[in-house]
């Protein structure tokens, strides 16, 4: 139900993106009336999303709905014309508009939703989970090291909310015995939110901020396989994990000695869980192969978990009801806003008055990364990417062969899609956040104290490692 606060909010933000309409003019930048429009959508959007009057993901049904009715070809007739009665000339197509929501990003989310649901319903999860952290015995610090691993992989594959739901449902009788002063509770409630968050920037499907990266990339031609992700996303997982491991290790302290962790249970052999484990295990190998081998791309192969599961009514109409749809539509309505900059020249003009030429290559990953972490930590980090990917994607375009020191524009697009995922210092920064500070055995301060070291830490890593991929021209 909208509150009198909530209404402000929108009334307030409605004012000031109709204020940003006669904002260019008077900063002496020349637009057209449809880039002017796009700009107060894009201003009206940046409102919604960090004031959140409305759930985030019906903001992006909003923008899709006004880019239609106001800068598309197929819009409102008297803002199709200009004064004289000639049409624009940097109108969208509206089917260009509408496509959005069956992108073919979209559909790599939703194959990697299918796998999830299977997953769980047939209990691969849990199984998994159990052959996973056997290896790490029960010492609590090396256990501690297990369930992050465990809670990273699964993350790379899974929604990071679901992740961390299970893993702290899998925890819960375990936090029950530390004793009352043992800071290690913290440590083991705080290590699943971090190992989720930072797990989903494994893969392209981990998280939506690498799906709104990829439709950057894809769109100037730069399309970068998921096997190609992976090679440089696992890595840079693992080591941020050790890096993560050793810090909750400093800051909270374990003094229980010894512990055991009772998961999962035998692994199903019925045929429906032995198709879900085969088409897992196959859907994955394709992905990690990658198009150079069997010529299919990352978005074909998530279709095939989609049909199979269907028809082998794995994933039954109850199933798909319970997906996370609202997720689908607010990275849709990202890739909206990303049309609307390019498509009618906007982003083109505003770089222009710019002079981003003057920028080191170094300084302009940093400036972007800082910017794009400190807005994470405040809002979703999906609304975060939705916004400056689009911009800092037309800005390294723009800039050509001067990003080659820090992978062109391929590593600055990843950077700053990382930097979205590493805002997880409170507990309104992500949904794993909330969930582990719910259990009481993390504070605020606790909460805070450790994102930040961490996305610090993490941005860091992330500008060594595109260095040194550009130094190995793998961008």
């Amino acid at each position: 139900m909208m509150t009198k606060t909530k209404w402000l909010k929108a009334i307030i933000s409605i004012v000031i993106s109709i204020g940003f309409y006669f904002l260019p003019e008077l900063l002496g930048v020349s637009l057209t009336p449809v880039e002017k429009r796009v700009v107060s959508i894009f201003m009206l959007a940046a409102l919604f999303w960090i004031l959140e009057p409305f759930p985030i993901w019906t903001t992006s049904m909003m923008v899709i709905v006004l880019m239609l009715l106001t800068v598309s070809n197929n819009a409102l007739s008297f803002l199709k014309t200009d004064s004289s009665g000639e049409l624009f000339k940097n109108l969208i197509p509206y089917k260009s508009i509408m496509a959005t929501f069956a992108d073919p990003i979209i559909m790599l989310f939703l194959g990697g939703f299918f796998l999830a649901a299977a997953s769980t319903k047939y209990r691969l999860d849990m199984n998994l989970a159990k052959v996973l952290l056997k290896p790490f015995g029960k010492n609590p610090k090396f256990i501690l090291l297990g369930l992050m691993m465990v809670t990273a992989v699964f993350s790379m594959f899974m929604s990071n909310t679901a992740t961390a739901a299970m893993m702290l449902a899998i925890l819960a009788p375990v936090l029950a015995l530390f004793d009352a002063d043992d800071k290690g509770r913290a440590a083991f409630a705080l290590a699943i939110p971090i190992a989720a968050n930072v797990g989903g920037m494994g893969t392209p499907i981990g998280t939506p901020p690498n799906a709104i990266a990829l439709k950057a990339l894809n769109s100037m031609d730069l399309s970068v396989s998921f096997g190609k992700w992976m090679a440089f996303g696992v890595p840079y997982v693992i080591v941020l994990i050790i890096i993560s491991w050793f810090l909750l290790l400093k800051l909270f302290p374990i003094t229980k000695q010894s512990m055991e962790l009772k998961v999962g249970d035998k692994f199903l052999k019925t045929p429906k869980a032995i198709i879900v484990y085969i088409t897992f295990a196959l859907t994955v190998i394709l992905w990690v192969l990658g198009d150079g081998v069997h010529g299919m791309n990352s978005n074909v192969i998530a279709m095939i978990p989609m049909a199979v599961f269907a028809l082998a009514q794995i994933i039954t109409k109850d199933d798909l009801n319970k997906m996370s749809w609202d997720v689908l539509w607010l990275v849709a309505g990202g890739f909206a806003l990303g049309l609307g900059l390019q498509a009618t020249g906007l982003a083109q003009n505003l770089i222009g008055s710019i002079a981003f030429d003057n920028f080191p290559a170094m300084g302009l990953m940093i400036g972007a990364g800082v910017l794009c972490l400190l807005m994470a930590n405040f809002m979703s980090h999906t609304a975060t990417a939705s916004l400056l990917i689009p911009i800092f994607a037309a800005v390294a375009s723009s800039l050509g062969g001067s990003l080659d020191g820090i992978g062109g524009v391929t590593g600055l697009i990843v950077s700053v899609a990382f930097a979205s995922s590493l805002g997880m210092s409170l507990p309104i920064s992500t949904p794993p956040n909330a969930l582990a500070h719910a259990t009481g055995l993390i504070d605020t301060k606790g909460m805070a104290k450790t994102g930040i070291i961490i996305g610090i830490l993490g941005m860091v890593l992330t500008y060594i490692m595109m260095y040194f991929l550009a130094a190995i021209h793998v961008f």
